[in-house]
């Protein structure tokens, strides 16, 4: 091929059609003196209009059919020289379309650089995969270590929601009704073998060290395989403090990286295949669908709070667990709330889209992403679902982002033979991307009330699937909460004098300070933020977590900052129900104060362990010796028993 090399855009996509072909095709510029020598019967007029293909027994082709030609050394790039040859149109729509490019090559190159950058090359993702992979360990890691504090008091043995009855109550039912052998799939999780504390804490154990080996690049589809298996198992075994989208979009990202990951032991690089672009593009499909669906169900929720753009006026205050900049961004004023909250519409209903542009506009889609994550991991304390947003932003770059060095390395392992590399073949991937994009699809059309027919088979797939956690739905905040409920635990020997129990990191004390606790989730204090939106009728664990304080149980009072019972339980808990609002800068000059507070009435009445029986005191003694007692509800019983 001789092409015009004082043309720029004629050097940009020569370099790209050299990466397609090798050395099929040799590459000459007609300013070279050999080469007119070579082809003296092509005028230099002629070699100025267009590129030229010379075979080797004299023919000479140029213009469209000339890219074409060149292009189908490659076996991938076959089609467009057949569609060209068989079919008149398209062959004298691509003539006419390589003539307008060629007539505008100066306005054609600055547009393939504004959308493409400076490299127009296939680019490699050897280096986005290994960084991907090691920031999914890292969240991995994060998730396993922060469970691992708390999770004999939340479902251990002695625990608030203890895995073992629930596990025992559930294979009861399934019995009853003819499906106890499918238990591993309706509860898939590995404390059917073992629901112990010990197990529990083993399970936490080997998904930090797996985690931290991920990080390594060590044996990296193993350990994500185990990674996903073992969060599956505790999120099962978890129930209500198992349950968030978080917990969801960490287990779909974890089984599509197994996908991505090489198959190799130890990180080396000559051992490494290149990665699928399919499971590539899936993940990316992974960002589209959390990102649309986030903004999609805050616009057709029809909340007018996200309409009229006032949402962030309450949502500083009203989010779980607030940090110290949620204060201060708190007292911005009206016109800035609402230009924020039209940005974060923007992103996550427009950014998505820029997913699937060129290369450089979706860099713009992914820097998008990461400044709206980054402004929410400041200003709440979302564990680590930000880090696991900010992970999946990754594969949206490329390796030529990395600079000169990762260039250097990219071109190296393109040009290696990949005889020691095993990657996954393409009758796994191919039928996995095919699953996945019609859930994703069925999902995203969901979203906008879509139904028929067309849709039943996803819909079907969809919940078949729905145990395993792989393929699932996301938007946070549809309806925006205006009012912050927080519920205040105390406890009474005598019925008079109530002290309250302190929460490590949801409000309480109005004079603290609200922390930054991410990317570790306190998960009770979190379930105590979805508790107060309701009735303890609705939140039978909330009737256990009181139990076990009455009973002064070991392994639940760690979960608190203060227990004002050190030597013995109380004898009576209630629970009280106040509304919290920020104070403002004259407030909190004055009083030094985060939060103000008021009384809203009762949330859980008194109620007192007696002979092993849970009661609810209709009326309080004045001394020592309670008048008198009513069982509680059949509910409460439950709670009390561990029915579910």
């Amino acid at each position: 091929m001789v092409f015009d090399h004082d043309c720029r855009f004629c050097r940009l996509w020569i370099r790209r059609w050299r990466q397609i072909t090798g050395e099929a095709v040799e590459y000459l510029a007609f300013q070279d003196a050999q080469t007119l020598e070579r082809f003296p019967e092509i005028p230099r007029a002629q070699f100025e209009k267009s590129v030229h293909v010379i075979q080797p027994d004299g023919r000479v082709f140029f213009g469209a059919e000339a890219v074409f030609l060149s292009l189908a050394q490659s076996r991938n790039f076959q089609w467009p020289l057949r569609l060209y040859h068989r079919l008149p149109m398209p062959a004298a729509i691509a003539e006419r379309l390589y003539e307008f490019v060629a007539g505008h090559r100066a306005a054609f190159s600055r547009l393939t650089r504004l959308l493409c950058g400076a490299r127009v090359e296939r680019p490699g993702y050897f280096l986005v995969r290994r960084l991907f992979l090691a920031a999914l360990g890292v969240v991995y890691l994060m998730a396993f270590a922060s469970l691992w504090t708390q999770v004999t008091g939340l479902i251990g043995h002695n625990g608030i929601l203890p895995a073992s009855r629930y596990l025992s109550a559930a294979g009861h039912q399934l019995d009853q009704q003819g499906l106890g052998f499918a238990r591993p799939y309706f509860l898939p999780t590995l404390c059917w073998l073992d629901p112990s504390d010990a197990f529990l804490n083993a399970q936490c154990a080997a998904g930090v060290v797996l985690g931290a080996l991920l990080v390594l690049g060590i044996a990296p589809a193993p350990c994500l395989a185990l990674l996903w298996l073992l969060y599956l198992s505790l999120a099962v075994a978890g129930q209500d403090f198992l349950a968030f989208q978080w917990d969801n979009l960490l287990l779909e990202t974890g089984f599509l990286a197994i996908f991505f990951a090489p198959l190799h032991l130890l990180p080396r690089w000559e051992h490494e295949g290149p990665p699928s672009r399919i499971v590539l593009w899936l993940l990316r499909a992974l960002m589209f669908k959390f990102m649309l669906s986030a903004g999609a169900v805050k616009w057709l929720g029809g909340d007018q709070n996200w309409h009229h753009l006032t949402a962030l006026t309450f949502h500083y205050y009203t989010q779980p667990l607030p940090t110290p900049i949620a204060w201060y961004a708190n007292q911005l004023p009206l016109w800035f709330q609402k230009v924020s909250c039209g940005v974060v519409l923007g992103v996550e209903m427009g950014a998505p889209f820029l997913i699937f542009a060129p290369r450089r506009i979706r860099f713009i889609g992914c820097g998008a992403f990461a400044f709206l994550q980054i402004m929410i991991l400041l200003s709440g304390n979302y564990t680590f679902f930000n880090w696991l947003a900010l992970a999946l932003c990754i594969p949206l770059l490329d390796d030529f982002v990395f600079g000169r060095l990762a260039c250097n390395k990219h071109e190296r392992l393109q040009s290696r033979p990949f005889r020691r590399a095993i990657a996954w073949p393409r009758l796994i991937t191919i039928p996995l991307a095919a699953l996945v994009l019609a859930l994703d699809g069925f999902q995203v059309a969901s979203l906008s009330g879509a139904s028929g027919a067309w849709l039943s088979p996803a819909a079907l797939a969809e919940q078949w699937l729905a145990p395993f956690r792989a393929f699932n739905r996301y938007g946070l905040f549809a309806v925006m909460t205006t009012e912050r409920h927080e519920i205040i635990v105390e406890g009474s020997n005598d019925g008079a004098h109530w002290l309250p129990y302190e929460f490590k990191y949801k409000p309480g004390d109005v004079n603290r300070a609200p922390p930054f606790v991410a990317p570790h989730q306190p998960r009770l204090d979190w379930q105590m933020w979805f508790a107060a939106l309701g009735d303890y009728r609705d939140n039978p664990w909330f009737v256990r977590f009181c139990i076990c304080l009455l009973r002064g149980s070991p392994r639940v009072l760690p979960l608190l900052k203060h227990n004002p019972f050190p030597n013995h339980p109380p004898r009576y808990i209630r629970a009280e129900l106040f509304d919290y609002h920020f104070t403002n800068f004259a407030e909190r000059q004055a009083t030094r104060a985060w939060w103000k507070r008021r009384r809203i009435g009762e949330y859980l009445p008194p109620i007192s362990l007696r002979k092993g029986a849970l009661h609810i005191i209709d009326r309080l003694p004045k001394t020592s010796r309670f008048r008198t007692k009513i069982k509680f509800t059949a509910l409460l019983h439950r709670s009390l028993t561990g029915r579910q």
